[in-house]
């Protein structure tokens, strides 16, 4: 018996070491899920394609969470899921997100899905207008973000369904389309997978090394006491940190 609970114990540790680690991977997952679920309840008026991956002309890939076309537009959706207080706007380079006492920061999915919405546009030849941003919040966050382009879950359908006046004429051409340049082939997925892994892994090196107060990149400076670091943003923001 004894070698048994030692067993678990040690089964439950790796477990938990491995959700640890993946712990950003497995919440993006679930994100995914839940919106890809609730884009089920859409009619056949909406036709969704979920995990989208497409490649533009330099060889760059692009990975897209969800897109709905339909007479009304063509809505690009990014999910994100994070249980934290998110703060943002349209305009700001990075959202924050606090998780207890800690300041995260992430890059502004709404500039992230501009990003996807000029990709699509450019492939397909069509007017940007034709497109609709939504930023999908799909956790119980608390979100402080000023844009008209964020929902939570619950309302996204709602934010969809919002557009009701028609656009597009060809939206099962536009659908078969975007459908047909859809990677599917496993190497390249995983190919992409590894450069998207390598630069969120640089962007949080980069992350540690910016003010937690305003996200300016912080200097080592010297002062009367000696080395410390200190924003760069002085004398607007007079973070340090020994």
């Amino acid at each position: 018996m004894y070698y048994i609970c030692l067993l678990l114990s040690w089964g439950f540790l790796v477990i938990s070491i491995i959700f640890y680690k993946n712990r950003g991977k497995i919440a993006g997952k679930a994100g995914e899920f839940w919106t890809k679920k609730e884009l089920k309840r859409l009619n056949n008026e909406y036709k969704v394609i979920n995990d989208l991956m497409i490649k533009t002309e330099d060889g760059k890939t692009h990975q897209i969470d969800h897109i709905v076309i339909s007479k009304y537009g063509i809505f690009v959706i990014e999910t994100k899921h994070l249980n934290a207080c998110i703060i943002g706007d349209d305009y700001v380079d990075n959202w924050t997100y606090k998780l207890s006492k800690k300041t995260y920061y992430i890059k502004n999915p709404i500039h992230q899905n501009y990003g996807h919405i000029q990709t699509l546009k450019n492939i397909l030849n069509l007017d940007e207008n034709l497109f609709i941003s939504i930023v999908c919040i799909t956790s119980r966050a608390r979100i402080k973000v000023n844009s008209n382009k964020v929902v939570g879950l619950n309302n996204l359908l709602a934010k969809i369904k919002s557009y009701n006046i028609k656009k597009i004429d060809n939206e099962e051409e536009i659908y078969n389309k975007i459908k047909s340049i859809n990677i599917i082939d496993k190497k390249e997925r995983k190919q992409h997978n590894k450069i998207t892994k390598e630069l969120k892994e640089q962007k949080e090196i980069d992350n540690k090394n910016k003010c937690p107060l305003c996200g300016a990149y912080l200097v080592g400076k010297t002062g009367k006491n000696g080395p410390f670091t200190g924003c760069s943003n002085y004398p607007k923001c007079k973070y340090t940190r020994n």
